[in-house]
Formats: C-alpha cells, sequence, structure tokens
C-alpha cells in the first residue's frame, strides 16, 4: 500500500514522454548509488518500478516522484508547443486552401469539366476585378475551353441563349493578357492556341505555334501536331503536312493512325503515289490492323487512275526476294509492283491464311532474336521497379531451375473462363491439352495467386493433390500476396520463347509500359486464346500467318481490319491485286530442287565472322531449295552464306530463310 499514493500521483504518460521516464530511472538509480542487484534492468513498465531489490518504498526517496512530475510538466509544456505548432499548420492549410487562386482553381476545373466557358469568362474577370492572381493553369483551363468553343460546331451559347460566344478572339485575348502578366506558357498553353489558330483556318500559324514551342525548350506532344497537320490536310496541301510529319519525326513524336491515316488520304487526293506507299508501310509497323475508315482510303486509291498508270512492269525478282527476306517476311520495301488496273475486294482467310479473294498464302513475319532478347530484359526491368524486386528475382532464379517450358498458363484467366467460381477441373483440362501437344510431353508453367493454392477451395482434398502434383513436377508456381501475376506469367513466356495461354487482351496499363514496337507482334504469335464449347475449353492456336499489312513479291496488298477477331467473327481484310503481273527474265526462277540429303558446314553471322562448330547435315531427308540456277549434286551447293535472316518453327515443317551470295534461298526441311 505504500507504493500507491506514489503511483496516483504520477501522470499517465504517452509513448511520445517514455524516454525521459527511463532515462530518468536510471539517473535516479545511479544519483543514488544503486547496484545491479538493487536497479536490475527488469522492471514493470506499468508502475516504473523495479520487479525484484526494492522490498521498501523507504528506499525511494520523494525526489524521484518529483524529478517525475517536473519532466512529465516540462514535456507538457513542448507538447503544449507541438500542438499550437501542428495547429498552425492546419490553419496555414485552411488558409491556403480557403485563397481566392486557389476557390478560383477549383471553380475553374468545374467549368472545365462541364465544358463551361461563359461561367468560366465570368470567373475571369471577376479574379481580375478583385486583383486575385492567375497561374498558368488558370490561363490554361480557359484557353483550352475557349478552343473547344473554337472548333465545335455550334459553339457554346451563354446561359441566355442569346448568341456565341466570341471565342476565337477572347482565346487570342485571354493568352495576350497571360504574356503581360510574364505567366509562363508550357506545353498545354500551345496546343490550346495552335487549335485556336486552326479553328480559324490557319494551319501555317498553328504549326508556328509548335516550332516556337520546341525552340522555347518545350517539347510538342502529338497532340500539339494536330492542328496544323489536321489543318493542311484538310485544305489539300499535301506538301506542307508531309513537312509537319517530317518536323514530328525530328521531334521524335509518333504518328499514329489518325495522323496517317489523313496523310495518306490528301496524297491520294493529291495523286502521290510515292507518299502513299509510304503512308501505307507506315501503318503497317506501327498500326497493322486498321479502322474501316482507314481501310476506305486504301480502297479509294486502288480505285484511281494514279494508281493503275504506277508500277514496274519488270522488276529483279531476286532483288525482291532479299528485300523479303531482310524485312523478316510480308512486305519487300521496292515499290509500286506490276501494272493495270486493279482488282478490290473484302476478303477473309482460312485457318492457313489463304485469301479467299485472290487465292495467296499469307506469310509468318519473323521477329528478330535479337528484339525477343531485348524485350525480355525490358520486360525483366520493368516489373522489378512495379513489383518487390526480391520476390521478381526469386521468380527468375526459379525459371532457370525449372524450365524452359513449351507453354505457360494464365491460371487465373482460364480457371475463371464462362464461370464465377475459380475452376480447378477447367484448368486441368487446359493443362492436360497442352502437355498431349507440346513437343517435349512436359507439363506447362501455371501461374497462380498464392491465395488460391493455399486456404479455402485449395484445402480441397482432390484440389489439395493436384496442386502438390504440379507442384512437385515443378510445373506450379504461386506468386506473392500483393503481387500482379501479369508480369510473371508473361515474363515467363517471353523467356521461354513459348505459347502464352490466356484470354487476357493485355491492353492495360501495365502493357502500355511494353509500347507497340514489338509486343503486338509477339502477342500474335504465342497467345492462345480460348472459347467455350459443349466440350470444355477449345484452344485457338496462334495463326500461321501474321494479321498485319503485307505486300507480296508480286505486289499484291493485303489490308486487316479491326472488324472480327477470328474466334466468332472472321476477320475482313481488303485485297488488292493486279488484273496483269510480268516479272523480268533477269534473276527468274527454276522450279525446286528435290535433294535426299545434304550437308552445310559454314555459316556467316550478320556483319561478319564465321559460326566455328555449327553444322546442319540433313541425311535421307527431303530438302526442298529454291536456286537461281540449277545443281546436279550437293558439291555445287554454295556454303558461304552471306546472313542466316530466320529461322520458324510450326507444326511439322521446319523452314530456314537464308541468302546465298545475295540470292534468296529458302530451305524446307520435311
Amino acid at each position: 500500500m505504500s507504493r500507491l499514493p506514489l503511483l496516483m500521483g504520477m501522470p499517465r504518460l504517452n509513448h511520445a514522454l517514455s524516454r525521459p521516464i527511463f532515462s530518468l530511472f536510471r539517473f535516479s538509480c545511479n544519483h543514488y548509488n544503486y547496484t545491479p542487484t538493487h536497479c536490475p534492468l527488469s522492471f514493470n513498465i506499468l508502475s516504473f518500478f523495479p520487479i525484484k531489490g526494492i522490498s521498501n518504498s523507504n528506499d525511494f526517496n520523494p525526489k524521484f516522484s518529483t524529478l517525475v512530475l517536473d519532466a512529465s510538466s516540462s514535456n507538457g509544456s513542448s507538447s503544449t508547443q507541438g500542438q499550437s505548432s501542428h495547429s498552425m499548420r492546419r490553419k496555414s492549410k485552411k488558409e491556403r486552401y480557403e485563397a481566392p487562386e486557389n476557390v478560383l482553381k477549383q471553380k475553374l476545373d468545374m467549368c472545365s469539366k462541364h465544358n463551361n466557358l461563359p461561367e468560366a469568362l465570368n470567373l475571369y474577370e471577376l479574379a481580375r476585378a478583385n486583383g486575385t492572381p492567375l497561374n498558368t493553369h488558370h490561363y490554361n483551363v480557359l484557353l483550352y475551353l475557349c478552343s473547344v468553343s473554337a472548333n465545335s460546331s455550334d459553339g457554346i451559347r451563354d446561359n441566355s441563349g442569346s448568341g456565341s460566344i466570341k471565342s476565337l478572339d477572347r482565346g487570342f485575348e485571354i493568352f495576350k493578357q497571360m504574356d503581360m502578366d510574364e505567366v509562363a506558357p508550357n506545353e498545354a498553353t500551345f496546343t490550346s492556341l495552335a487549335r485556336l489558330a486552326a479553328a480559324r483556318k490557319d494551319p501555317e500559324r498553328a504549326f508556328d505555334l509548335v516550332k516556337k514551342m520546341k525552340d522555347s525548350g518545350i517539347t510538342p506532344k502529338l497532340r500539339s501536331y494536330g492542328p496544323a497537320l489536321f489543318g493542311f490536310c484538310e485544305k489539300g496541301d499535301a506538301e506542307r503536312a508531309y513537312y509537319v510529319y517530317a518536323h514530328m519525326v525530328e521531334c521524335g513524336v509518333v504518328a499514329e493512325e489518325a495522323e496517317l491515316s489523313a496523310l495518306m488520304e490528301v496524297n491520294v487526293r493529291a495523286k502521290r503515289a510515292d507518299r502513299v506507299y509510304e503512308m501505307l508501310h507506315l501503318l503497317r509497323a506501327s498500326v497493322r490492323q486498321v479502322s474501316e475508315e482507314t481501310a476506305k482510303v486504301a480502297e479509294d486509291w486502288f480505285m484511281t487512275e494514279a494508281a493503275i498508270e504506277v508500277g514496274l512492269d519488270n522488276w529483279d525478282v531476286n532483288k525482291v526476294k532479299v528485300g523479303v527476306l531482310r524485312a523478316g517476311g510480308g512486305w519487300h520495301g521496292q515499290g509500286w509492283l506490276g501494272s493495270g488496273k486493279w482488282n478490290v475486294v473484302k476478303a477473309e482467310m482460312d485457318k492457313a491464311g489463304v485469301c479467299s479473294g485472290c487465292g495467296e498464302k499469307l506469310v509468318c513475319v519473323d521477329i528478330d532474336p535479337k528484339e525477343t532478347k531485348d524485350f525480355a530484359t525490358k520486360l525483366s526491368s520493368l516489373a522489378c521497379q512495379k513489383e518487390k524486386k526480391a520476390n521478381f528475382l526469386q521468380f527468375q532464379e526459379w525459371l532457370q531451375r525449372n524450365g524452359p517450358f513449351d507453354a505457360v498458363v494464365d491460371g487465373a484467366n482460364v480457371g475463371l473462363i464462362n464461370t464465377h467460381t475459380f475452376s480447378i477441373r477447367q484448368l486441368n483440362n487446359v493443362v492436360s491439352q497442352l502437355q498431349q501437344m507440346g513437343p517435349s510431353k512436359k507439363l506447362p508453367l501455371i501461374i497462380l495467386h498464392r491465395n488460391r493454392v493455399q486456404g479455402g477451395p485449395a484445402d480441397n482434398p482432390q484440389m489439395k493433390r493436384l496442386l502438390e502434383y504440379w507442384r512437385k513436377a515443378g510445373a506450379l508456381y504461386a506468386t506473392p500476396t500483393g503481387s500482379n501475376d501479369d508480369w510473371y506469367w508473361l515474363y515467363a513466356a517471353v523467356s521461354c520463347k513459348c505459347l502464352l495461354v490466356t484470354n487476357d487482351k493485355m491492353r492495360d496499363h501495365l502493357f502500355q509500359l511494353l509500347g507497340n514496337s514489338i509486343f503486338p507482334r509477339w502477342k500474335e504469335k504465342h497467345q492462345v486464346r480460348m472459347t467455350v464449347s459443349k466440350n470444355g475449353l477449345v484452344l485457338h492456336m496462334p495463326p500461321p500467318y501474321s494479321i498485319v499489312i503485307q505486300e507480296s513479291e508480286e505486289g499484291c496488298w493485303h489490308i486487316p481490319t479491326i472488324t472480327g477477331d477470328d474466334l466468332e467473327t472472321p476477320r475482313q481484310w481488303l485485297c488488292a491485286t493486279r488484273s496483269t503481273r510480268t516479272t523480268s527474265n533477269k534473276g527468274a526462277v527454276r522450279p525446286p530442287l528435290l535433294l535426299e540429303k545434304a550437308a552445310i558446314t559454314s555459316f556467316r553471322k550478320r556483319g561478319g565472322g564465321n559460326v566455328e562448330g555449327w553444322k546442319l547435315v540433313l541425311p535421307l531427308i527431303t530438302l526442298r531449295m529454291l536456286l537461281p540456277r540449277p545443281v546436279s549434286s550437293v558439291s555445287e551447293l554454295p556454303v558461304d552464306l552471306c546472313y542466316a535472316v530466320h529461322t520458324s518453327y510450326w507444326d511439322d515443317w521446319f523452314v530456314t530463310h537464308v541468302v546465298i551470295d545475295n540470292v534468296a534461298l529458302t530451305f524446307i526441311i520435311l
């Protein structure tokens, strides 16, 4: 009972005040010469008394309680100061929030959201009258609303409906005031001004603003060029429009379908066959599948007199073949081939890639192995940034030990197709199909979240046995809690160079980080999609041809549209062929030569350098070779390969395209 008054007299302390108490306790022990026996380190934190060694309350001088109270009083004063400081910070934040310029910003943002230019102009006039300072954001919102109003068909009317607002004049007046106030403009400022200039049908001024932006050290964006580019295209000025495009390229801005389609259309009207050819190839490289509107522009071109008149009657076959092989297949870039009228029809492709319009078979465009390697490196780098690095590095090590695989399965996606609850049976059926189809007969890699393999349904005995079987076989990887499994299954498929089984459209922000250079091509050649049938999920393998604009060796064009998905609805293509096709005798191709066996022992990489130890021996198999001249024996085969272009595997065919002495050869090993 002797301790009770002292306890009741001590203040209740929070966590922030604990340290002074401990230091005071140590000071008291040292001050009164307590030995470790009398002042052990173990004590009850609630009472601040030693657990043992203190047998009598008289061992403590009342000064100890006084010291504690003094310390708490001092800290209480400090706490009061802290609370006062916090209150001042809160007050300062509130003042900033209620500052006139911030209130104006909020109101202008609401005007922008609701496209209310009249109200925004009223706020602007009121702010000028009250002396409220305006910053870049305020002016940008006003200029944006003026540009939207100026480019709309009917304009924005005031509340009384008495007439349209002179948004063009007001926009330039506001910018003049912005310059007088010495408020620095940014990219959004110049873009809005360019749109105002375009609304005045003055694309030249819009382009001057973009050039001024660049000269000011501000990097233009794609949207910055739109007013000038589309303005020149509407006026039919193909030369100035192309000059704007050249400026875009110089600044590293990549044109998209809308810009390329407009450029192609203005050159169709100008009868510039060379520029139309260039735009078709730019669409092939960056867009691949076009909209119906762009397809209509291409169709209109093939129906013009200029398209009929352009083209080579005779061309170097070998030069075209080398161009195709250098490009990886699907185009040659040698210009328009053939002569005469074009036959233009809407067509579909069968499963083998044969066109229903002309009977030509489309090709599978290769991806350079270096591109794939660089893609895997970029993917790994992005994943380590977005995921916990240690977790992803651990997965990479696991993949090196257990890989490679013939296929990777997005387990969650497959297990949830056409069902509200995860179906392990559905997933297992797909896994079994892939194992039977794979060349190695090895289980595919199954990627699942950890919460799907631990607890809940995963504790079901049947499911537990199946998961354990996959785990022991090294075919199951559970991604850590809180991770995005998309990074894991995508990286595994890219690094293993194998199929990826998922219905994920891969269009969200994660996949946009990968860009449009290689990712769409890689996905097209590796993604296995699924549809539901009476017998379960049906696997749809990647097509044996590339769904991209293709230019054949005979000058035919096949342009895919975005209409149709080749699963439930056939994709629509534009097929354009010449009614007359002629070729030169130079480099004419002989019929393929069939050989029973062949051996090629000298290879050379691109850029030179022999590859030692490589030997390709093809005993007792059929080797078809497309040669520039007939040969009677294996000894006559040229063995110095200038460069190996690509190799690809499809079904039971192994195809190797090479160039020998600048002459294109195709080896098809059956």
